[in-house]
């Protein structure tokens, strides 16, 4: 087993907890884990030479997040935004000793912990692509369940503003993800926005 792969196994094994599941791809799996694994896919797709802390990031960067909950902050924007804040420092902190504990030098776990805070997030091509890869994993597997949360004209309004965080190039591999008619409108309408 590379380095690499021995680093992706013990991120693994720290979201193999994760109490909450998904089906992803007809497969049941701890959601955290299958959001790291299609993060990783999607950054290989996106990135032609990915660096091992690109691709360390984007499997660790929402490492445990079940242990932070939503409701830790109160409801509103600004209670979201703190919520988003001590998920990034949590996540950093949680990347940082696992992949202390697998042997990853400690350069490249700095670098990892940047973009998991997506530090600079305009200014890096790395972080960039980070970004891009959480959004069409979002795409990918929590569109359909979060429009029916919110409903059609709230989808419209977080598709527009995750739209407006990816790249061209993200943009046009989410608009490629095989959607619903539902979905091909939201994001028609979203589009529209920007």
């Amino acid at each position: 087993m590379s380095d690499l792969e021995a680093a992706f196994a013990a991120v693994d094994a720290a979201n193999a907890g994760d109490p909450n599941a998904v089906v992803v791809r007809g497969e049941r799996r701890p959601k955290e884990q299958a959001h790291a694994e299609l993060a990783v896919e999607w950054v290989r797709r996106l990135v032609s030479e990915p660096s091992d802390a690109l691709l360390l990031a984007a499997r660790a960067h929402h490492v445990r997040r079940w242990e932070i909950p939503r409701r830790s902050q109160p409801d509103g924007r600004a209670g979201y935004l703190a919520w988003k804040r001590s998920l990034q420092q949590h996540h950093a902190a949680v990347a940082g000793r696992v992949l202390a504990d697998a042997g990853v030098d400690a350069a490249t776990i700095e670098r990892v912990q940047a973009l998991v805070k997506k530090q600079r997030l305009k200014s890096d091509p790395e972080v960039q692509a980070l970004e891009d890869a959480l959004c069409l994993v979002f795409v990918e597997t929590q569109f359909g369940a979060l429009t029916a949360q919110l409903g059609d004209d709230h989808m419209v309004e977080v598709v527009a503003k995750t739209l407006r965080k990816m790249t061209p190039a993200g943009r046009e591999a989410a608009i490629g993800l095989p959607l619903d008619d539902a979905a091909v409108r939201i994001v028609g309408q979203a589009l529209a926005q920007l």
